[in-house]
């Protein structure tokens, strides 16, 4: 088991694996006590049951560049396997600017090869890699060293056995013909736009089923406090203020410290001078918004005519083709989807890209009438009419 600390080993390892077809990563991390994760331990193996694994080390290694790192990410001749890639790749993308080229996500591929919805890395290690993990270090704080035995055996389980699983599913999405399905997945992984949440924006996050312009101003000013509070103290939002309390005070609107402290779900960290100081603030802004410049609530959905029996023929007709491609429903449409479309809404993801292939094109000649479905045994058919 090695651990590198030093920009020179790092530089090795990465120039090995730039030799390699795919390398295999993972990182620990903590997250509760920061807005941005703090990256504690990256781990990587190289092809093969003896290929090269190892844990690299930001902490005790806290002069090490990750710049070679990155310089794999890089070079497209290696694809860089990850398994629920997404808060890994938010990391890489924060502190370095970069995503890892060719990208490959496990639980994406296993989705699309059969495996159900997010499945998770310890039942693919069990299905596929025909191994058991032992799962007790999982909730550990990885920022403290040193990292015991245990710790770091857990972790490089986490890459070693990730070789396997690799191999298995693209030598399924080879044989099925889906890889683009996954490209096309992947794409939102490395998009820029998935990781960035602008504090004018952050309103949108909050669920309140008030539609009052004015208080959507207020909530709409409080979020945007609160999120630009949180990135620029790197806090976490809910030590600003949660959004209980923040839909309380967009109720309440406080206009002094005094009343602010009538709050009854505004914690202690949010009193303080400097967060009180800009709560108010913010509800002072949202009250003087111009009438045409206050946020407009999305009706659409409420508005929205659902045909019913539609719905229903919809649904029997996902759960079919799922069966059928072996592919989770929900990663092909939800319920919510399903609904748009019988109610004539058509600009949906789920009617574009590989999911109008694998369902979309059928529900539109289902909702068209140039298809009906028919039962036979445990079987639901698609019929042309």
């Amino acid at each position: 088991m090695r651990t590198i600390t030093t920009t020179e080993d790092l530089a090795a390892f990465c120039a090995a694996a730039k030799s390699k077809p795919f390398v295999t990563i993972d990182t620990e991390f903590l997250r509760e006590r920061t807005y941005w994760s703090k990256l504690c331990l990256i781990q990587m193996a190289l092809p093969g049951k003896d290929g090269d694994a190892v844990l690299i080390d930001p902490i005790e290694g806290s002069a090490m560049s990750m710049e070679p790192l990155y310089d794999l990410f890089r070079h497209e001749a290696t694809v860089k396997v990850f398994h629920a890639a997404r808060q890994d790749l938010e990391i890489f993308f924060v502190e370095g600017n970069v995503f890892p080229k060719p990208l490959f996500d496990t639980q994406v591929a296993a989705m699309v090869c059969g495996f159900g919805e997010q499945v998770g890395y310890e039942t693919l290690v069990k299905k596929i890699a025909k191994e058991n993990l032992d799962k007790t270090s999982r909730f550990t704080d990885w920022s403290r060293r040193p990292l015991t035995a245990a710790q770091s055996e857990y972790a490089l389980a986490d890459v070693t056995h990730l070789r396997v699983i690799y191999e298995f599913l693209a030598a399924q999405l080879a044989k099925n013909g889906r890889q683009a399905w996954v490209e096309e997945e992947l794409s939102v992984l490395t998009d820029p736009a998935t990781y960035t949440v602008h504090p004018e924006e952050a309103w949108l996050r909050v669920k309140t089923r008030t539609t009052s312009g004015r208080f959507l101003g207020v909530v709409k000013q409080l979020a945007r406090f609160r999120e630009e509070y949180a990135q620029g103290n790197n806090v976490p939002r809910s030590r600003v203020m949660k959004d209980d309390a923040l839909l309380e005070l967009a109720s309440t609107r406080p206009t002094n410290v005094e009343e602010l402290g009538r709050s009854r779900l505004l914690l202690r960290e949010g009193r303080k001078a400097e967060i009180a100081e800009g709560i108010l603030a913010a509800i002072k802004a949202g009250m003087e918004m111009r009438q045409e410049d206050l946020p407009k609530p999305d009706l659409s959905k409420d508005q929205m005519q659902v045909n019913p029996a539609l719905a229903d023929l919809l649904r029997v007709l996902l759960k079919a083709k799922s069966e059928s491609l072996g592919v989770a429903p929900k990663l092909i449409a939800s319920a919510s989807d399903l609904d748009a479309i019988a109610a004539g809404e058509r600009n949906l993801e789920t009617l574009k890209g590989w999911r109008a292939e694998a369902f979309g094109d059928d529900a539109m000649r289902l909702c068209r009438g140039e298809i009906a479905l028919s039962a036979k045994g445990n079987d639901v058919r698609v019929v042309r009419i």
